[in-house]
């Protein structure tokens, strides 16, 4: 299909969202990064409000490349979002304090090769396919890596792999004098991280479910674009609301608390506010008719 539709009347252009988004998810994420400054935790809620910008954009994002259908798409937009963004977002984390940048140029060219693939070779002949899958690749990401760092408290791979350390004590033999020596090897553990302990895939259905639903949930005639937006960044702090439990695992008690308590405050808020322009919408949509009945040879 080559139809088009045209963002909600009267509200943000696709452009200024992106900006925003891409903007505030890379910037919270870095923010994190002042736990390793400070040697505290408390900051990796930035991690949340970085993955919720970003679930917010792509929203929008798959409004406009699934406009171009009947909506059955969406679903399969979400997926590919963050099967693309889940190998851009572990590769770049091992880039170190670049990561999020690097983050961001890895999913944007896994983005373009799969939205050239899906308009050129598979002929889906959609105009904004390549764009599309570009961003929402970036968006997933940004969502996981920033879910990733409220988690852990961090971004870097190492962080991400390594659960704790173990010690290993062996017997090294007599030394001089007949004392005896012994060899103390550090040992990671895998399986308590956040990787190893398949948390991440937690994270994958997270964001996915979070970026998939909003659209989904407000198609139709009397969509607009404030409703979707907020109940997307809603879905996304529902999402937050069960990092924030995760992180309790990984940071400790005080930022784990820290996490939950500003997820519940935003998902509140912003759920309130989604219901209240449901209402409003609501009562603005006085064109329905009622469905006549027909039969014989009407």
């Amino acid at each position: 299909m080559t139809a088009k539709m045209e963002a909600s009347e009267g509200k943000m252009p696709h452009n200024k969202l992106l900006t925003y988004g891409l903007v505030i998810a890379v910037v919270g994420t870095y923010l994190t990064y002042l736990n390793v400054l400070t040697g505290v935790a408390v900051f990796s809620f930035f991690g949340g409000i970085a993955a919720v910008a970003a679930i917010w954009w792509g929203s929008d994002t798959i409004k406009h490349l699934c406009s171009y259908g009947l909506g059955t798409g969406v679903p399969s937009a979400g997926m590919i979002a963050f099967g693309s963004g889940a190998i851009a977002m572990i590769v770049g984390t091992k880039f170190g304090i670049a990561s999020p940048i690097v983050t961001v140029i890895l999913a944007a060219i896994l983005g373009a090769v799969i939205g050239y693939t899906a308009n050129n070779i598979i002929n889906m002949n959609i105009p904004v396919m390549i764009m599309s899958l570009m961003e929402l690749a970036i968006v997933g990401a940004l969502t996981m890596l920033g879910f990733a760092s409220m988690a852990t408290g961090s971004f870097e791979f190492n962080q991400l792999i390594i659960g704790s350390m173990s010690l290993s004590v062996e017997n090294a033999g007599a030394a001089a004098g007949g004392a005896q020596t012994f060899l103390v090897t550090a040992i990671p553990q895998y399986g308590n991280s956040l990787i190893g302990g398949a948390a991440l895939a937690v994270i994958f259905f997270l964001g996915a479910l979070a970026l998939q639903h909003p659209f989904n949930a407000c198609l139709g005639p009397n969509e607009s674009q404030d409703r979707t937006l907020m109940l997307a960044l809603s879905c996304g702090f529902l999402s937050m609301i069960v990092v924030a439990v995760i992180s309790l695992v990984f940071l400790g008690l005080l930022a784990g608390v820290i996490n939950l308590v500003i997820s519940l405050i935003a998902w509140f808020y912003c759920y309130k506010t989604y219901i209240d322009l449901s209402k409003r919408d609501a009562y603005a949509w006085l064109d329905s008719k009622p469905i006549i009945e027909v039969g014989g040879d009407q």
